[in-house]
């Protein structure tokens, strides 16, 4: 059974179904026996809002929130965020912990009412794939969804609208709105609010940050904002651009320069990412400086399991920082091992397109694999021309793959050209392919696709006419 933990100030926590997902509010009350009032309602089911309530002892609910509590910390340990930032997170995650023991009281209400409370490995695999269908829908986001939980994350299914009072989050943005758009008593708005216009922000950016992220409002100018914007622009980042990263990633004034930014930062350098690129990686992907080392350090280690040199792998981590945050066990493992099925050259395709890794294997690869091969195709010829052109995976079928190659059947080549050149599906059908090759049958010559499509225009042009004028010689020579 669950280990039992020190009783806290009761709560009030009403459900009503949406879906599976449950809104919730929360209004303090006064007992002389503290206790717990759990009221159920299920719209689908036609049970009313008043079906039998049942009496919780306090120490339960606390036990039942720090089981939640260490269950979210793990999953974003998981993700990858250090010790510090999931700290801070579960920190400022008070409604949204109250939103996952409301969410195991629905799914689990029958135990409730014949007295039986859940034990710890219950309430993980009750929660686990609830987090992670949130990550699935928000992604690298889903810190914020966490910290400014106010009601259900994704749509209610609930056919009539539940009123409550506003949220404590609501207010909180509220206020943040408010203390960055007051202006003060001699007519200019806060200091912080102004060094972020002279910065490159307007305010309504400024108000969608706070919105976004309450705290934003609240950082001292002076101790955190202003040292990190110095930092980056130290680092050689654009004014215009340390706007665009604050505005992604408003978390980072948070986050100590001396003991997370300039460590990690030290960290990433001594794997090989370019010092004097820095300012492209945090334009990039800020999120990147969030991470701990454990979790970027297993990606360098699966980078190098798969053949990737240390010189290699920096200029992985320079060009496509991203790649830290795809999980190691769940998508770089599997999307390699089915690279490494077809015959590709799995560390070719890491070093030439990353961003391949980040899609899905049942959903993009797999469709690609399965196209080329209904157009007869070989798996190893599938492969070569993956490792030819590692960007080949990331096209959209119906708007790229399937009308090129319905052009490239109308074109004079074999399909074995395709083979050699698959970068054809790299370049615009509109702009490029259509009218060099219809100039090339314009002028009655034969050149190999590669040389239709990869030189300059100003080339183009000379190749064609020297292929026109050899022509021409022979045809007068005869």
């Amino acid at each position: 059974m669950m280990r039992s933990y020190s009783a806290i100030s009761s709560s009030q926590l009403t459900y009503f179904s949406s879906g599976g997902v449950l809104p919730f509010s929360r209004n303090r009350i006064s007992f002389a026996k503290k206790v717990v009032f759990c009221h159920t309602k299920c719209a689908d089911s036609g049970i009313d809002g008043s079906l039998s309530s049942r009496v919780l002892p306090p120490s339960l609910l606390a036990a039942e929130k720090e089981e939640a509590k260490a269950i979210l910390t793990l999953f974003l340990k998981k993700q990858g965020l250090s010790n510090a930032v999931s700290s801070r997170t579960i920190n400022k995650s008070d409604l949204f912990i109250d939103h996952l023991v409301s969410r195991l009281h629905y799914i689990h209400k029958t135990r409730y009412l014949v007295g039986r409370e859940l034990t710890t490995l219950e309430i993980r695999d009750s929660l686990i794939p609830y987090l992670e269908s949130l990550l699935k829908e928000h992604g690298n986001v889903l810190m914020d969804v966490v910290e400014n939980f106010s009601e259900s994350p994704v749509k209610e299914k609930s056919p009539s609208p539940v009123s409550s009072p506003p949220s404590t989050l609501n207010s909180k943005k509220l206020k943040a709105v408010s203390r960055v758009s007051k202006l003060g008593t001699v007519g200019e708005f806060p200091p912080l609010v102004l060094y972020l216009i002279e910065l490159g922000m307007d305010l309504e950016q400024i108000k969608g940050i706070t919105r976004r992220f309450p705290a934003f409002a609240y950082y001292s100018l002076e101790r955190k904002i202003k040292p990190t914007v110095e930092f980056f622009l130290d680092l050689g980042i654009p004014k215009s651009d340390i706007s665009t990263v604050l505005i992604k990633r408003p978390q980072l004034c948070g986050i100590s320069l001396s003991e997370n930014l300039i460590p990690m930062m030290a960290f990433l350098e001594n794997l090989g990412v370019e010092k004097g690129q820095w300012a492209k990686v945090i334009y990039r992907f800020p999120a990147l400086l969030t991470y701990s080392r454990q979790k970027v350090k297993a990606t360098v280690d699966f980078l190098s399991e798969m053949g990737l040199s240390p010189e290699s792998i920096g200029k992985v981590l320079t060009r496509f920082p991203n790649i830290i945050s795809y999980s190691v066990e769940e998508k770089l493992r599997p999307t390699a091992e089915y690279f490494l099925s077809l015959g590709a050259d799995v560390a070719v395709l890491l070093y030439r397109c990353p961003q391949t890794f980040g899609l899905s294997i049942e959903a993009n690869l797999k469709p690609v694999t399965q196209f080329f091969l209904e157009k007869g195709y070989s798996t190893l010829e599938v492969a070569t021309m993956a490792s030819r052109y590692a960007a080949l995976y990331t096209f959209s079928l119906a708007g790229n793959l399937v009308p090129k190659w319905e052009f490239f059947l109308t074109m004079e080549y074999t399909k074995p050209e395709l083979v050699k050149f698959p970068q054809y599906f790299g370049y615009s059908l509109e702009e490029r392919i259509k009218p060099r090759y219809a100039r090339v049958k314009d002028c009655g010559v034969k050149l190999h696709l590669n040389q239709v499509l990869v030189v300059s225009e100003a080339d183009f042009d000379t190749l064609v006419k020297k292929k026109m004028k050899k022509r021409l010689s022979k045809e007068g020579s005869k």
